[in-house]
């Protein structure tokens, strides 16, 4: 230290309490202030600089797998998965929603075929109900029973089958119910029943142009359900990882092509897509949206929270400046060394500007305070180094180990947020110790009572208060840890990630919806084995797990009784041969010809036998209560499907035996590989998304299958890693920081002093998330790391300010230390309550557990400290 820093300093008031360490820290910032204007620039243009590379480098992957080590065993066996069935993993799911089912079979195989030809950006196209295969021999998958009903009932509709075939327009069906009606006036079952459903067209056409009249539910005597009305295509897209919507060109195309095909709202068709790689890109783009806002709403809080409780500019401005230079460093530091956030490590930048004002509120009040004893501008900037040092040191250290425990791990989320955070204290101590008080030399702060404002008159109150009441304080503190450890059983980790990302996206949104389609199985598990026989063998043993529905394999897809079923098949095709050999069918009539036969419609249904009459008069009166409906609209709405479905059933008919060889090659590909591995799809029992019922069917598959992978194993395994490496990381923590504060306090006593309230709000914080139903999941786990830093923080700097007041009788008077413990919290309290408001619900949960922890921490450290430092000797009680 030269002999010009001495000149500044009142040596008499801090030679004896503090070390080297402490004198460099004096003696740097003195070299700082110095030149000022020199070492602001250098450190705002090294900010500008680092910046610009952040910005121009750093990307989000917001995978809840890669944050994960790929060292684990699941990891492994997804790998192994996706090498051997590449076509599995990552695909796009189209769901093609339409009036009919047979309009959706027809539009799903229209989009897929349109899709197939754009290898630019589809690589694979996969119709699972679809297809020529399907179309021949579909009805093979009906049960004996119910292909039995069908064959009964077209029976019975082979003259309406022939006559609309020979003339499938309005005349032709008003010729046919007019015939029917006369000549078969006491048959009036099925003829009702057709009646209805035409009234059911016509009644719903006003309102919905797009209503068709379903031929297949007519030949199956069944309702439609929404799943009939649905079809799926499953794309391999060709994914941009280099760009921030990687999905974007495929997701064009499909749109593209819909818009083409007419599969659009007005004629009655819904597109939804949804799928892994999809949803993780609307998940990009609300972490970013909301990112953005939160931290603009943060720095807005946090700049508010400093003017009301600083009282000056002068000293606001320095803070808020470092804070966003440190900011900046810090993100290059990111670029830098990880290269990429996820959606833990993202929160670094709030993470940061929580812990980092700390640091810059703490020097400035202590810069006020040795100015309020006296002390010029230049003196109390060095002073304040050489009174900090220690403590910012000791507080950077603590809260780097902190983050710092999560770096080895297998959590590589937290543990690349650990290695940002810990590296962004050391600079963030670098900063308040070099760009801080530059700044506060070329805008000195006028000299002002440490005690004026309501914060400081708060923070002193308190402490008072805490002091004089250390007895009960104490036994409360006492008597909520032992409260809060009994709640501690109830706290869980929710490890789905579907509940991180925001149901209002349209990939999320559709996945909701979709999951309460029996055939949509989003938790379903695979087993990869080595041959088909291991397949057969092992299948019925997974079918016979209480919590399995169905092990499938491929020969679950050869038909089953088919020599029954094809017999069927045959009288069937037989009774209806006509249909196959029929002549073209007539003209198509024109509009009057079409108005003329609507108007004998009318007077046919007006002249039904009485009983006919509930059905045929319902028709009369919607078709009597259209209104601009044109006979041609109402014509394309009764029989635009006709012909079609007639197609399709014609060709359902031309069925012949199965087997396992004529299974269509796109379909096979998806259970036998070329290698000959062999996979095998499991159905869970329950709901999965119960997360009791998706541990029991990981757990009951893993006793069976230990290899078993899939989405409900990568999640249920992913949760217990995170979980694991969580306390590991949270006793590492503890442990290290715990052996800094003895060797560098060498107190038993004050390490206990500074922990006990830390430890206090970390068991009240998980006992309110217990009681609030607030679990930790990927993103808010990281409370109870940060709670230590910041918890640590404050117990340091107030224990070592007791240290201090017990040297220097009269330091209590301009004492800023709780001034600056809470003015720090509450900074923190407006930059993490900012995340609450985020759209993106991992985001938002990490907020409101984080304000919680907060909130908790300024109690015990304002309230519960300053009472066992009274009642440890080390505070006045009166």
């Amino acid at each position: 230290m030269t002999a010009s820093t001495w000149e500044h300093l009142p040596l008499h008031k801090i030679s004896a309490p503090h070390d080297r360490p402490s004198g460099l820290f004096g003696a740097w910032v003195d070299r700082a202030c110095r030149r000022p204007a020199l070492v602001v620039f250098l450190c705002l243009a090294t900010a500008a600089g680092l910046l610009w590379l952040a910005v121009a480098t750093l990307t989000i992957n917001t995978s809840t797998n890669d944050m994960l080590s790929a060292e684990l065993p699941f990891r492994q066996n997804e790998d192994a998965l996706e090498r051997a069935f590449p076509q599995l993993v990552g695909t796009l799911t189209i769901a093609v929603e339409a009036p009919d089912a047979l309009a959706a079979e027809v539009a799903a195989e229209g989009l897929a075929e349109a899709l197939g030809r754009r290898p630019e950006v589809v690589r694979s196209v996969f119709l699972p109900q679809g297809g020529a295969f399907f179309r021949q021999h579909g009805l093979l998958y009906l049960s004996r029973e119910e292909l039995q009903a069908l064959g009964d009932r077209l029976a019975g509709a082979q003259p309406l089958l022939s006559a609309l075939q020979a003339d499938p327009s309005l005349r032709g069906l008003a010729d046919l119910l007019d015939r029917a009606m006369r000549e078969d006036a006491a048959g009036g079952e099925d003829l009702a029943v057709l009646l209805d459903r035409l009234a059911e067209v016509a009644e719903a056409l006003p309102r919905d142009p797009a209503a068709r009249l379903s031929w297949s539910t007519l030949f199956s005597d069944q309702d439609e359900t929404a799943e009939d009305r649905r079809r799926f295509i499953v794309v391999k897209p060709v994914v941009d990882f280099a760009s921030l919507a990687p999905m974007a060109a495929t997701v064009a195309a499909v749109e593209a092509a819909a818009e083409r095909l007419g599969l659009t709202a007005a004629q009655g068709y819904r597109l939804r897509l949804t799928g892994q790689e999809l949803m993780l890109q609307d998940e990009l783009v609300s972490v970013r949206s909301g990112i953005g806002l939160v931290g603009l709403l943060s720095a807005v809080l946090v700049a508010i929270v400093l003017f009301v409780g600083l009282r000056s500019w002068r000293l606001a401005v320095p803070i808020l400046v470092t804070l966003v230079a440190g900011l900046a460093w810090t993100a290059g530091f990111a670029a830098v060394a990880v290269g990429e956030l996820n959606i833990i490590s993202v929160a670094f930048a709030v993470l940061f500007i929580g812990l980092s004002v700390d640091f810059g509120i703490h020097y400035a009040l202590r810069v006020q305070e040795s100015q309020a004893e006296g002390k010029p501008p230049a003196a109390a900037l060095t002073a304040a180094a050489v009174l900090l040092g220690r403590p910012l040191l000791l507080c950077a250290l603590s809260s780097a180990l902190a983050f710092f425990a999560f770096f080895p791990t297998a959590y590589r989320g937290l543990s690349e947020l650990g290695l940002i955070a810990g590296s962004g204290m050391f600079i963030a101590l670098f900063l308040n110790f070099t760009l801080l008080p530059a700044l506060m030399r070329l805008m000195p702060a006028p000299p002002a009572p440490a005690l004026r404002g309501p914060v400081a008159r708060a923070g002193a109150a308190l402490q008072g208060r805490a002091a004089r009441w250390a007895r009960g304080l104490t036994t409360l503190g006492l008597l909520l840890a032992v409260a809060a450890a009994l709640a501690l059983p109830g706290a869980r980790f929710d490890d789905d990630p579907l509940n991180l990302r925001d149901p209002d996206s349209p990939s999320v949104a559709a996945l909701l919806e979709l999951m309460d389609d029996p055939r949509v199985s989003p938790y379903s598990a695979t087993v990869l084995v080595d041959d088909l026989a291991a397949a057969r063998a092992l299948a019925p043993r997974l079918a016979a797990l209480p919590q399995v529905e169905a092990a499938i394999t491929l020969d679950g897809f050869v038909p089953r009784d088919q020599e029954a079923k094809l017999a069927v098949l045959d009288q069937l095709a037989l009774l209806l041969s006509p249909l196959f050999t029929a002549p073209p069918p007539a003209l198509m009539p024109d509009e009057a010809e079409r108005a003329a036969a609507l108007e004998r419609l009318k007077a046919s249904l007006a002249a039904a036998p009485e009983v006919l009459q509930p059905a045929a008069g319902r028709l009369l009166r919607a078709l009597e209560d259209l209104g601009a409906e044109t006979p041609a609209q109402l014509e394309a709405a009764w029989l635009g499907g006709f012909e079609a479905a007639l197609e399709r059933l014609l060709d359902g008919l031309e069925a012949a035996e199965v087997t396992f060889d004529d299974l269509p090659a796109e379909l096979t590909a998806r259970y036998r590989a070329e290698a000959g591995r062999v996979l095998i799809e499991v159905i869970p029992a329950q709901d999965l998304r119960d997360q009791a019922a998706r541990e029991a069917f990981v757990d009951a598959l893993q006793a069976l299958v230990p290899d078993v992978s899939g989405a409900p194993v990568t999640i249920v395994e992913a949760g217990r890693a995170v979980v694991t490496a969580f306390v590991q990381a949270l006793v590492l923590a503890l442990v290290a920081i715990s052996l800094l504060l003895l060797f560098v306090l060498r107190s038993a006593l004050d390490t206990l002093l500074v922990l006990a309230p830390l430890l206090l709000a970390a068991l009240l914080t998980v006992a309110v998330g217990v009681v609030f139903a607030l679990p930790f999941n990927f993103a808010n786990v990281i409370v109870l790391p940060l709670l230590l830093g910041l918890g640590v923080d404050s117990g340091i700097h107030y224990v070592l300010r007791a240290r201090e007041a017990a040297d220097d009788a009269a330091s209590g008077s301009t004492n800023s230390t709780p001034r600056a413990i809470l003015l720090s919290a509450l900074t923190t309290l407006a930059s993490f309550g900012a995340l609450s408001i985020s759209q993106h619900p991992g985001t938002a949960s990490m907020g409101q557990l984080l304000t919680i922890a907060i909130l908790l921490t300024l109690v015990c450290v304002l309230a519960f400290l300053p009472a066992l430092l009274a009642l440890a000797g080390r505070l006045p009680r009166a």
